[in-house]
Parts: structure tokens; C-alpha cells; sequence
């Protein structure tokens, strides 16, 4: 894969990004056969990216390792033989070039994307694992959880990001493609939009499951008026739409979507007995006769002429309790209806679907049971543990939780209120602290929660938290360790350390105690 500088320049110029071209001794038909951002990674002939936490010398090292050119949003004078493109945004300028360099895969690829702030990994993983099944293999996935970009083991791997970098994003799309995949199911968070690593990428089918506040703080969105913005760019950039009419700002959503797609390409959804603030056709509804941890079913009834040429209708067992997910579940059939499945292909699969790190049960005699939930805001919290309530009547909810460093900073004060609202015990922990101090963190949480109404305590490291929390059980009750999931790591002063998972440190706790 090779690009020449002309090419280059004459994406830029397409997109109003190009400012200047400087030291462009070769010409235009200099090419270059590899483009980074990690000067680490950096090779000869590459473009290299200057973008996000920039400093000189990653510029002045990548040089050292070979690249010829870089792009970035000023001139740097200390590397005068490079070729520099200066533009007014790199990181659309990444995603753009990231696209090109890769021979545009997305344009070989049916893509299903899913957004909100929760359910989006619920929702991707039963569309994924059906159309897994139904077309030989051939769907990749990008997830919180993890990427598929191939049918081999090894082209599967533990994701970093919901919404990959740019140019990883593109890199794993071209492996898709060369590897036989003609269909993605995909993540879109806001900060793919925020951060731009999605500029310029269309989807086949764009699902809005909901919206509430979240990830709004420093380093983050502002507002959260430019947090829904964000989100709203998926529909703006969807041919086909799917929305939750359910989800609050509806109004906003839906005319988002209608303001750039055909009506008819509109699919809304709701459960059956959901008032509505407003009149709007909707296609599908979802209805439960029973909603307990044996069982779960939905049926699922269209409503309109589109919808009903779907053929999806029919009623369905899921393989995860809570009202929640028959929602995740209804927008991963419709998503899976546009791509040309059935009801009879779909009944059979969607009950087998599980998600790693959701909803995972641990049984002992002595301690009751462990859930590992991945929910890791208020939205996903307060869903949680209102179904586990209803659930477990008679027994306590002890809660394990802590909260990120340096994002999601409005993530804490939810915690405080789903804890009062809901536990009995909490016992509050590191989660991912970054360049924070844990225990500032804790204290915060803390903050809001109503300690007339939950027990707490405080317990800095996550594995003595978990283990206090199971030791604290009695048989009838309920451990919630949330938040992790299946997370093999804790993110601590920029480094990734190694971490057992919630689930393995909860068994390990159950066998010494045993």
C-alpha cells in the first residue's frame, strides 16, 4: 500500500483542511508506504501523525526511524529534511488519509453501528453473534470487549478503545476485508466523534439505543449538549436509522435523523405498554410475559409496512434477564432484519448469545450469589440493580464499585445516587484511577451517598475490596462487583497492569474461604 504526496493534498484540499506544504523537495510523486502516529512504531517511507499530547522530539524519533513526511497543525523547523503538510485538524486529516492509504475497506464492508451511553456491547454482541452464524463467519467486531477481524484465533484480541484510532480503526477494517468479512458490527462512542476518529466513515445501519449524561468533564465533553451532538453524528451519518423511542430527547434524535434520511429508513422502537410524549409512527414494539433470571422472552410485533418486510416478528428467548436488554435485544433484530435476516434464523440464535463480563453469575452455599456487570455509569447502575432487587427480595445488595481517573468524572455522583437508591452495603474501590489518586476518588463517591440509608467502606484495593464484600454476604444475598467486567487490566499512572478479572478474584475468594 502506497500513497503519493499528490494524492494526499488532494484529499486535504477536498476537505477545506490543507493549509501549506512545506520542504516538498521530491514532488509530488514522492510516495510514502506506511502512515503512524506512534513514533515508536514509526518506519521508512512513512507519514507520521503529530497529534494529541505532541512533543517535538516524538517527531524528531520518528525521523530517526525512516518516516519522509508529516502532517500536523504547524510547522516544525526541527526536522528541515522532512516533507511537512500543515492542516487546520489533524486528527480529521488522520482519519481521512487513514482511509485512503488503506484503499477505503469500509466500502467492502456492510456496517452496523451502535451508540448510546448504555447497552451499546450488549446490543453489538447479539447482532454480532447472529450474523456470525448467518453469514459462514464472515462478521467482523469492534467492541468495548473485544475486536474480530478475522475467522483465525489470533484475529481476535482484546479491544483498547470502544472506537478504535483512526488508523488502527481503518488497519482492522483492511484486515477484515482481506480476510473474507463482508459485514462489521461495531461501537461508535461520542469520543470517536469528539476526538474525530470516525470523520468521514458511513454506516449501512446507525442505532441510537439512548442518552444520558456521561462522560462530561475534564478532558471529556464540556456539555452535554456536546455530548448528544456527538452522538447524534452517527444517525447524520447513517443511510439506514434505528431508534429507541424511549430514550430521553427523542424529539432532538428523531429529527436529527429525518433532517439527512429518508423516512422510510427510519426504524422506531419501544416496549408496548411506553407512553410516548409525543405521536410517532412507530414500527416495532416489544412486549415480556415473563422477566425473571430463569427466563427471558420478548415478542416482537411490527407495526408499519417497512417494518413488517423485515419478516422479524415473533417472539424470542434471551439468554440475559432485565428489561434492559430486551430493548438491546429488539435493536440488534431490527439491525439484523436490514440485513436481510429472519425470524426463523435469528429465534434460535439470539438465546445463545453471552456477553463476556455481563451479567455473570457466581453461585456459592455460604455467600449467596456474585453478579460481574461491566455497568459503569448511572444509566447501566441504577438498571442493574433495580432488576437484582426485584430479583432477590429478601437478601442485602452489596456493592463493589469504584470510578476512572481523569474521565467520566460525572460518573461518580451517579454511582453516589444508584447506591442510595438501591444498596445496602457499599464498599468503594479503585477502578482504572489513572493519574488520580484512588482514594480522592473514593472520597467523592462517597460524597453522594446517603449514609442514613447504605452502609459503607472504603477499600482502596480492589482485590481486598472484593474479597470484604464476599466475606460480608450471608447465603441470601447479593455481591454486585460492577464496573470491570471482564477488564484484564487497571489503568494506573498510564500504565496498563495486569488484573486477575472481577470474576477470577471473586472464585479465588470463594476457594480460600472454602
Amino acid at each position: 500500500m502506497a500513497l503519493e504526496i499528490a494524492e494526499i493534498t488532494t484529499i486535504l484540499k477536498e476537505h477545506h483542511l490543507l493549509k501549506q506544504i512545506v520542504n516538498n523537495v521530491e514532488g509530488d510523486h514522492q510516495k510514502i508506504t506506511g502512515v503512524k502516529y506512534d513514533s515508536r512504531r514509526a518506519g521508512a517511507n512513512d507519514l507520521f501523525f503529530c497529534k494529541g499530547n505532541f512533543k517535538p522530539a516524538y517527531l524528531e524519533y520518528a525521523q530517526s526511524q525512516g518516516a519522509t513526511v508529516y502532517i500536523a497543525e504547524q510547522l516544525y523547523d526541527n526536522v528541515p529534511a522532512m516533507c511537512g503538510i500543515i492542516v487546520s485538524n489533524v486528527s480529521k486529516a488522520m482519519a481521512l488519509i487513514g482511509a485512503a492509504y488503506y484503499g477505503y475497506p469500509q466500502n467492502d464492508l456492510f456496517i452496523i453501528a451502535f451508540t448510546g451511553t448504555k447497552g451499546k456491547t450488549t446490543s453489538a454482541y447479539y447482532a454480532h453473534n447472529i450474523l456470525k452464524e448467518t453469514t459462514e463467519d464472515k462478521t467482523a467486531l469492534f467492541s468495548t470487549i473485544d475486536r474480530i477481524v478475522g475467522p483465525k484465533p489470533e484475529q481476535q484480541f482484546k479491544s483498547d478503545l470502544t472506537t478504535p484510532e483512526s488508523l488502527n480503526l481503518f488497519h482492522d477494517m483492511r484486515e477484515a476485508v482481506d480476510s473474507g468479512m463482508h459485514t462489521l458490527v461495531m461501537e461508535v462512542s461520542s469520543q470517536a466523534y469528539l476526538r474525530n476518529r470516525v470523520y468521514g466513515l458511513h454506516y449501512d445501519v446507525g442505532v441510537f439505543l439512548n442518552i444520558s449524561p456521561d462522560h462530561i468533564g475534564r478532558n471529556e465533553h464540556p456539555t452535554f449538549e456536546n455530548y448528544l451532538h456527538c452522538k447524534l453524528q452517527l444517525l447524520v451519518n447513517s443511510e439506514v436509522c434505528v431508534i429507541n423511542a424511549e430514550t430521553d430527547h427523542f424529539e432532538e434524535i428523531y429529527q436529527a435523523a429525518r433532517a439527512t434520511t429518508d423516512p422510510e429508513k427510519i426504524y422506531l422502537y419501544k416496549k408496548s405498554a411506553a407512553k410516548l410524549a409525543e405521536e410517532v409512527p412507530i414500527d416495532f414494539t416489544f412486549h415480556n410475559d415473563r422477566d425473571d433470571l430463569q427466563v427471558d422472552e420478548i415478542e416482537l410485533k411490527s407495526h408499519t409496512k417497512k417494518a413488517k418486510t423485515l419478516q422479524i416478528d415473533g417472539r424470542y428467548v434471551l439468554s440475559m434477564p432485565g428489561g434492559y436488554n430486551q430493548s438491546n435485544a429488539t435493536a440488534a433484530l431490527i439491525t439484523v432484519g436490514v440485513a436481510g435476516v429472519t425470524y426463523e434464523q435469528a429465534h434460535d440464535l439470539l438465546s445463545q448469545v453471552k456477553v463476556p463480563g455481563r451479567m455473570e453469575s457466581i453461585q456459592s452455599k455460604k455467600h449467596g450469589v456474585i453478579y460481574v456487570d461491566y455497568a459503569h455509569n448511572y444509566a447501566s447502575m441504577n438498571a442493574l440493580l433495580s432488576f437484582l432487587r426485584s430479583q432477590y427480595p429478601k437478601g442485602r445488595l452489596i456493592v463493589v464499585v469504584g470510578s476512572p481517573g481523569d474521565k467520566g468524572i460525572s460518573r461518580r455522583k451517579g454511582f453516589g445516587k444508584a447506591l442510595t437508591d438501591h444498596a445496602d452495603i457499599a464498599i468503594l474501590t479503585a477502578d482504572d484511577p489513572g493519574f488520580e489518586d484512588p482514594a480522592d476518588i473514593i472520597e467523592e463517591i462517597d460524597s453522594y451517598v446517603d449514609h442514613q440509608k447504605v452502609q459503607v467502606e472504603k477499600v482502596v484495593d480492589r482485590y481486598e475490596a472484593i474479597k470484604r464484600a464476599i466475606l460480608l454476604s450471608h447465603p441470601e444475598d447479593v455481591v454486585i462487583l460492577a464496573a470491570k467486567g471482564e477488564d484484564p487490566y487497571q489503568k494506573v499512572k498510564g500504565v496498563d497492569t495486569p488484573w486477575p478479572t472481577d470474576t477470577v478474584v471473586a472464585k479465588e475468594v470463594l476457594k480460600g474461604l472454602a
